[in-house]
């Protein structure tokens, strides 16, 4: 094994693969240590390189841990993980006299520390050690890709990547989003949205988990915060800082309501969100495959933010009560705008508020009042048929 074509491969390996060359270096140091030690050294042994690739030269270390006696397994403790009376050995270690030494036997060493013998440096290794360096290099390089993409991913939770559907398997969607293949599963497809392969989308990444296999990337059409995101890439406002998304209420693939501020003076948040003749909002409904977009005034009062969340409906009036509750009055006919079909805006209202609004139209009563009222007349009746009864006696 010529330890100088290393050197020669780890640029090229290091370009090709997309990995830094620390990482290759490291790669390469393992399996000249595991060849050195198929040829050279014993069972057991903790043998290091230190591979200089600019000389193609090499150093090679055995290396022991300096333990005491609190760092390891007794015979008892021993026993207790066998039988599973222990989960974890923590800390501690069974001792190897190929691994270990013993801390009242070294000279200014610390338990914990390492302690390095140089070994005769080697440069012929034969068959055998030459082709496990070789397995090790080609392992540690597809597990080093593997770490390195799951890394670039998982910076990349709770963002928006672009992805192509490459296939459909079962219930899930197989969507193409670079070098990996990320997992649209039917929870997170947007309802009546149909997907066929090639079609490009815009997902939000809900969460990256390891696999043997590499990454697992889970994606979402439905995630409210998929909206923000969007938003976030439309309007530079919004993406800088001088517009804030307060909070957002959505029904994938139907509708969403979301609550825009600033506190820049002479910025309109609504506007700005909207866009020149609705351009911005308009994309992002079109990537959302129609689903209406509801942009409303976020403000610290609690009155004016719920009167805002009905819209389109005008609000007269809003009656807060207690217990986070409240009530909206409208005209009569503005009462089934601000209720929605199937109650959908006033839900929406609810959810992007955190107040249960109850809606009603100018000289109606509230459920709550109707409750109140209903209450009061069963305390009359009780009282008069109490009376009734003592003018019988």
């Amino acid at each position: 094994m010529d330890l100088k074509s290393f050197a020669a491969a780890m640029s090229q390996i290091a370009a090709e693969k997309e990995i830094p060359e620390d990482r290759i270096l490291d790669v390469v140091e393992q399996a000249i240590a595991t060849a050195y030690k198929k040829e050279y050294g014993e069972k057991g042994d903790l043998i290091k390189a230190d591979f200089n690739p600019k000389n193609g030269e090499v150093k090679f270390w055995k290396v022991k841990k300096v333990v005491d006696e609190d760092m390891i397994l007794t015979d008892e403790e021993l026993e207790k993980l066998k039988k599973g009376e222990m989960k974890s050995a923590g800390e501690k270690v069974r001792f190897n006299p190929k691994r270990h030494v013993m801390a009242d036997e070294i000279d200014d060493a610390e338990p914990g520390e390492e302690i390095k013998e140089e070994l005769e440096s080697k440069e012929d290794f034969g068959r055998i050690a030459a082709q496990t360096a070789k397995q090790v290099v080609l392992q540690k390089i597809k597990e080093t890709e593997r770490n390195l993409t799951y890394e670039e991913y998982k910076e990349k939770e709770g963002e928006v990547v672009s992805g192509v559907v490459q296939r459909i398997e079962g219930r899930n969607i197989l969507v193409d989003i670079g070098k990996v293949l990320g997992i649209l599963s039917k929870e997170e497809q947007i309802p009546g949205e149909f997907y066929k392969s090639g079609q490009r989308y815009k997902m939000y990444v809900l969460k990256v988990e390891k696999s043997s296999k590499g990454p697992k990337v889970h994606l979402s059409r439905s995630f409210p915060k998929l909206v923000s995101k969007l938003f976030e890439l439309e309007v530079p406002e919004i993406s800088t800082g001088v517009v804030e998304i307060k909070a957002i209420a959505r029904e994938a693939g139907s509708r969403s309501k979301v609550a825009v501020f600033s506190e820049e003076e002479g910025v309109d948040p609504v506007g700005t969100a909207v866009g020149q003749r609705g351009t911005r909002v308009g994309a992002i409904i079109s990537e959302l495959d129609g689903e209406k977009i509801d942009i409303i005034e976020w403000s610290e009062d609690e009155e004016e933010f719920i009167s805002n969340a009905l819209s389109p409906a005008n609000v007269h009036r809003v009656e807060v009560l207690e217990e986070n509750k409240a009530v909206a009055v409208v005209s009569e006919d503005e009462l089934s705008l601000a209720i929605g079909k199937d109650g959908q805006n006033v839900r929406l209202a609810a959810n992007l508020t955190g107040w249960k609004i109850d809606v009603k139209a100018l000289g109606e009563k509230s459920s709550e009042e109707e409750n109140e009222e209903n209450g009061e007349n069963e305390e009359d009746e009780k009282d008069d048929a109490k009376t009734e009864k003592e003018d019988k006696n």
